[in-house]
């Protein structure tokens, strides 16, 4: 029988561009989120730092790195969420091999 759970990292980038406060606003909305649909393992926030490229004409990006086990629905649910986020201009989720 297949495993219903697994373990996720996700990273996202949130616009640098708003202010401090919209910024906490939304890391803490995801972060929420992934909390009452997962157990998270942790939660790292890496602060503003230069992106390998221009993204919509900014150069900066704020990141957060989220540790989680969930069930293998969830991470599709999370990524279609960060896609109609306007605020998130990148993330990625990947499944941590045990």
């Amino acid at each position: 029988m297949e495993k219903l759970t697994g373990k996720y990292e996700t990273v996202f980038i949130v616009n640098a561009t708003l202010a401090d406060d919209q910024i906490a606003a939304v890391v803490e909305k995801f972060r929420a989120l992934v909390e009452a649909n997962a157990t998270i393992e942790k939660v790292e926030e890496w602060g503003k730092r230069k992106l390998a490229y221009p993204i919509d004409y900014m150069n900066e990006g704020y990141y957060v790195l989220i540790g989680f086990t969930s069930d293998r629905d969830f991470p599709t649910e999370l990524d279609r969420l960060y896609n109609i986020n306007d605020a998130v201009i990148r993330s990625m989720i990947v499944k941590i091999e045990e």
